[in-house]
């Protein structure tokens, strides 16, 4: 009985052996179905859609200069289609079978790159994903190509007014830079509405109108982070901001709910304890999960003095959260005059772009692209310049009573030519007197008298008047 035994049990590991090798066969043989390609600023990248996963190997080789990439157990069922190659560094791509077991691509270049290449997991869009970016050598990331010519078709908008420039300022007035980031590109399409309309393109078209609007205004000049149909992982955005001067970062979107009924524009700032709704942690979390497309890293601070920095950046995003609910609330207040709103305060949430602790940081969110009326008014020229006039009025009045000092903006201010007009504030949770006083640039004392407290004592919900600031005389 027990030899019996023993023999049951030896074929069923055998059937198990069988099965796991079969299946390892399986996964083996994959399919390179097709490929597309995005030119950015300073690289260009490659992505190799895939029947199932891959294990590659990329290395490169000269005279003349080409890439090769190795897919073990890969196939080409079919020729790779034409891929616009103008403005990149590549001269061809073709493929073969280098032996049984592997498929070998190569790209032929016409000038020197430094390649980096990862796989990638399934996700709502696409399969299996072989990702390969080419980057430039001595590139600059604030240059970009003349044409940048997406290998999928943008989403149908319409054209924007072309942009009026303006003499520059003498340095001793500089320019208040807004950094406007369109959220999604390349292969992150970003949320799909009805009629297959791309989020990447709805919002690129509406970020380049705000450029144009922000840009006719002297003292000011809106950067744009995306010029194009391009990935850019949501760290890098932020630091793109950062080298173009950025006195506050705004980042467009037009997402999608699981509910088509689900409607208005809304705000969001950086939460410090979580987000403030479900709505909001289902977004921040849409949006973070698309840095996974990137393959990005995470930033250390190893190097640096773990407690100081931790008092210096506690205390810098405590002055940035400020800013960003201050100009938050009243881009929210304009938007509110042209379109409804989803929620009628700002929202917070830890999305990824919003967490820089040196740039105040607001995410605009223009509407429900997942709802077709929405959609559909998202997509008219008409709709695109209210929305980009409403959120340059917030942002103008933020600036108009909180110029950055040595701005022409705070000469205007300090020389008496504009002033901030009286306001109301609605306390919020986690708000204090000495908070408020300190986001609307104004004395505790002053805030005490316009609303008649003889305390610091303030309740949630609470309507608060917010004194005009004090201005110098005109000369």
């Amino acid at each position: 009985m027990k030899i019996m035994g023993l023999g049951m049990r030896m074929r069923a590991l055998v059937s198990g052996l069988a099965l796991m090798l079969a299946s390892v066969q399986v996964l083996a043989a994959s399919d390179v179905q097709s490929v597309r390609l995005w030119r950015a600023p300073d690289n260009t990248r490659l992505v190799f859609d895939l029947s199932g996963p891959v294990q590659h190997n990329v290395f490169t080789l000269t005279a003349p200069d080409r890439i090769v990439i190795d897919v073990d157990g890969g196939n080409l069922p079919k020729p790779f289609e034409q891929l616009p190659l103008k403005n990149t560094p590549i001269s061809g791509l073709r493929a073969a079978k280098f032996d049984a077991d592997t498929l070998r691509v190569v790209i032929d270049l016409s000038a020197q790159v430094t390649p980096k290449s990862f796989t990638l997991t399934p996700n709502q869009q696409y399969g299996h994903r072989l990702v390969v970016d080419l980057f430039d050598e001595g590139a600059s990331s604030a240059e970009v190509p003349a044409t940048v010519t997406p290998s999928t078709p943008a989403a149908p908008v319409s054209p924007t007014l072309p942009a009026l420039k303006l003499p520059p300022l003498p340095s001793s007035k500089r320019d208040i830079v807004i950094a406007i980031d369109a959220g999604h590109g390349g292969e992150d399409p970003g949320a799909i509405g009805p009629g297959k309309v791309y989020e990447k393109g709805v919002v690129l078209q509406i970020s380049k109108e705000l450029q144009r609007q922000i840009n006719a205004e002297k003292g000011f000049r809106a950067e744009l982070v995306r010029t194009g149909d391009y990935f850019i992982p949501l760290r890098k955005r932020t630091e793109i901001a950062r080298k173009k001067g950025a006195d506050l970062f705004v980042s467009i979107h037009a997402d999608a709910a699981p509910r088509s009924a689900a409607y208005g524009a809304s705000v969001f700032a950086l939460s410090d304890r979580g987000a403030t709704s479900e709505t909001a942690r289902w977004l921040a979390d849409s949006e973070n999960r698309s840095d996974l497309i990137g393959g990005a890293g995470n930033v250390s601070l190893g190097d640096k003095d773990q407690m100081l920095a931790g008092v210096l950046l506690d205390l810098s995003m405590t002055a940035s959260l400020s800013s960003s609910l201050n100009v938050g609330q009243k881009v929210l207040s304009n938007m509110g005059r042209i379109t409804p709103l989803h929620k009628s305060r700002v929202e917070q949430a830890g999305f990824m772009v919003l967490k820089s602790p040196d740039i105040p940081s607001i995410l605009v969110e223009t509407g429900f692209i997942s709802n077709p009326s929405e959609a559909r008014k998202l997509q008219t020229a008409s709709h695109q310049q209210s929305l980009a006039r409403s959120i340059h009025s917030g942002v103008r009045q933020f600036f108009h009573e909180n110029p950055p000092p040595g701005t022409y903006v705070a000469w205007l201010r300090d020389s008496g030519k504009i002033a901030s007009a009286p306001r109301e504030h609605v306390v919020r949770s986690g708000e204090s007197l000495a908070l408020l006083a300190e986001r609307y640039q104004i004395s505790l004392l002053a805030l005490r008298n316009a609303n008649s407290l003889k305390g610091d004592t303030i309740k949630v919900g609470q309507t608060l008047n917010i004194p005009a600031t004090t201005l110098a005389s005109q000369p």
